[in-house]
């Protein structure tokens, strides 16, 4: 058992996500997950959004996985998105936290496992406690603490490779998640929410967000779902930070019904132009958000990686 009670699963494969964080070539995650689910007939109401799919039709959260690793993917983010018990509960199953926690790491491992003999790791993410698009509603400190912590370690006890601290959208819980990520001794890599002044969604400078997370000591930093003409601006403020850093920016935006409209405005080819040019910029990690699938991640494999 590692000192903070957890199983010491899997040292090496943390150590060497860690390391494959510090290489130089691209490291390629995967597209979006609700608005996948949503364009392929699942239902992805609020509050549950993505955590309906892990009751309803795994399967086919499962074959988004599977579709993403055929497409080039190197890193699965496991549909944990909204499992932390203060979304579960508000669907009427915040009990079945720990359980769909486990359940979504294990749709995201078997995809893993099974993608052709390349290594192919699972995050688990780890998102605002309330809604990503209301800064208005982070809760207490206390809060914060408490429920990032039971989230992370589950996840880790679920068995993911590293922590996706993403959509982050206010400072103060940008630190609490990444604080919570960290203290399992897995990876974590902390993604921001931010517009194309490089604030955050709470108007907060995205550079006052790294003076408050960078020491904690993250291993990689990026920004997502923001429309890809936002990156640019984000990513000097990156680079600064000294750490691997990079982009997965959203097509669409945000609605009340079904947390995400699609769009189709922006071809493959052309969101994979717009991520080379985030790699010219010093981008190391990049994917897809909302409103991106499986044809995105294609593009960035072909444009980024020559596959």
């Amino acid at each position: 058992m590692a000192a903070n009670g957890l199983p010491d699963r899997a040292h090496g494969a943390r150590a060497s996500f860690a390391e494959r964080l510090r290489s130089p070539a691209p490291l390629l995650l995967d597209g979006a997950t609700g608005t996948e689910l949503e364009r392929r007939g699942v239902r992805t109401a609020l509050p549950l959004w993505s955590a309906h799919a892990l009751v309803e039709a795994p399967e086919i959260v499962e074959r988004i996985h599977r579709d993403y690793a055929a497409a080039g993917a190197e890193a699965l983010t496991a549909n944990t998105f909204r499992t932390h018990r203060r979304s579960l509960a508000k669907g009427g199953i915040g009990a079945r936290a720990g359980a769909l926690t486990r359940s979504a790491v294990e749709l995201a491992r078997r995809a893993a496992r099974d993608a052709g003999g390349r290594r192919v790791w699972v995050l688990g993410s780890a998102a605002p406690l309330e809604d990503c698009y209301r800064p208005d509603l982070v809760p207490g400190d206390a809060e914060l603490s408490r429920e990032h912590a039971e989230h992370a370690e589950a996840l880790a006890a679920a068995g993911v490779d590293a922590i996706l601290v993403e959509t982050m959208n206010s400072v103060r819980e940008a630190a609490a998640a990444a604080r919570a990520g960290l203290a399992t001794g897995l990876p974590v890599l902390v993604s921001f929410a931010c517009d194309g002044e490089a604030r955050l969604l709470s108007g907060e400078l995205l550079a006052a967000a790294l003076d408050a997370v960078v020491p904690l000591g993250p291993h990689a930093l990026l920004v997502n779902c923001l429309p890809p003409r936002c990156v640019a601006a984000c990513l000097p403020v990156l680079a600064r930070a000294g750490l691997p850093f990079g982009a997965y920016a959203n097509l669409g935006a945000p609605n009340d019904a079904t947390g995400f409209t699609r769009s189709d405005d922006c071809s493959a080819q052309d969101f994979a132009a717009s991520a080379a040019a985030w790699r010219a910029d010093g981008a190391r990690i990049f994917g897809g958000c909302c409103g991106t699938g499986p044809e995105h991640v294609r593009a960035l494999a072909r444009c980024l990686l020559g596959a």
